[in-house]
């Protein structure tokens, strides 16, 4: 499946149905009187997050969506029927913007949530509903109101506990399939992950969930190279593990590279919980990788205060699981965090 994250939709409910002008015609009553039913409700246009979804790539293909009309109302004090509803489904973590693409109007961050994104105009009078005593036989039936009709825009952030960031050939796909059932393509040029690939990984009998994310490159907040447009998902991340090739001469300057794009990006990025790894220390000496580190933990303590530095091979796993199991105490914390504002925020019986 076809990895989506973005996709400009127009929705329109129904118009309400219009109410009916009435009269009883029965054998032996001679005043019937009015017996119009009013028009029924137009259809809603609902939003559902769903679960099993990771794209947007249904809206690919279909971007109009309306609902249809209430039905009239008929004689006999029959009011139309409200019509149905269309439900569109998007994935957890969808993001529904306005038409100018920054005002939110709804963001689905748990699954089954649900929000109304054109409500269905109401059905019109009928004529039974103007009898009065001085108004006996009316006729006067009101036509349905408008249905509501907007563009909007669907932007996917995945849910993910820890974002894979770094410069392009870094090593992240493969730390992830070694590390995960996920299997990117992994390849010795630049930009060989062109989407975010998600993984499980499992150690000391807990799992969380890392994003791949494509590879920053200078000006990237800019909108230069790939990783520009996913930067969006590492919002939804709990932690960042920034991944720098061990084996290139200057490592201070491609860690200051991506913790630049990071910050000028915005919305907190810079401020998450960091783990460093220096990776394909296989690669290189002993004493290089000794050195290396070092480097990188005296920049991180100006430029990421609190962040650990890890040393780490993806093609042997050498220190991969003490990786893990670094990138699973922030997990851990924020999921603490979560589980006591939602007690909090729940009331009490």
């Amino acid at each position: 499946m076809k990895f989506l994250d973005q996709a400009k939709i127009f929705v329109k409910s129904g118009d309400g149905g219009a109410g009916c002008v009435g009269f009883r015609r029965e054998k032996f009553i001679e005043f019937g009187g009015p017996d119009g039913g009013d028009g029924g409700r137009g259809g809603d246009v609902i939003a559902v997050a769903a679960a099993n979804l990771n794209t947007l790539i249904d809206y690919r293909y279909q971007q109009h969506f309306k609902a249809d009309r209430g039905h009239h109302g008929e004689g006999q004090n029959r009011s139309g029927a409200k019509s149905d509803d269309v439900i569109l489904r998007v994935p957890v973590g969808t993001q529904i913007l306005e038409e100018d693409g920054e005002t939110i109007a709804a963001d689905m961050l748990r699954p089954g949530q649900t929000v109304v994104l054109a409500r269905g105009g109401d059905g019109g009078f009928g004529n039974t509903h103007y009898k009065s005593s001085t108004n006996q036989a009316p006729r006067r039936a009101d036509p349905g109101w408008p249905g509501e009709e907007r563009w909007l825009w669907l932007r996917l952030k995945l849910i993910a506990d820890v974002g894979l960031v770094g410069l392009p050939n870094a090593g992240k796909s493969t730390f992830l399939a070694v590390t995960s059932r996920a299997k990117p393509k992994i390849a010795d040029y630049p930009f060989t992950t062109l989407k975010p690939q998600l993984g499980v990984v499992h150690v000391d009998e807990q799992e969380f969930v890392i994003a791949d994310l494509p590879g920053l490159i200078e000006g990237a907040h800019e909108g230069r190279g790939l990783g520009h447009r996913f930067l969006g998902h590492v919002e939804r991340c709990g932690a960042i593990f920034h991944l720098i090739d061990g084996t290139q001469d200057n490592i201070a300057r491609a860690y200051r590279t991506v913790r630049a794009e990071l910050a000028a990006y915005g919305h907190n990025l810079a401020g998450k919980p960091e783990i460093i790894g220096l990776n394909k220390i296989d690669a290189i000496d002993p004493a290089e990788v000794v050195k290396k580190r070092a480097t990188l933990t005296r920049l991180a303590r100006k430029l990421s205060p609190g962040a650990q530095v890890v040393a780490l091979s993806g093609v042997s796993g050498k220190g991969v699981t003490e990786t893990l199991r670094a990138l699973l105490a922030p997990v851990a914390a924020r999921r603490r965090q979560d589980a006591a504002a939602t007690a909090e925020a729940e009331p009490v019986s």
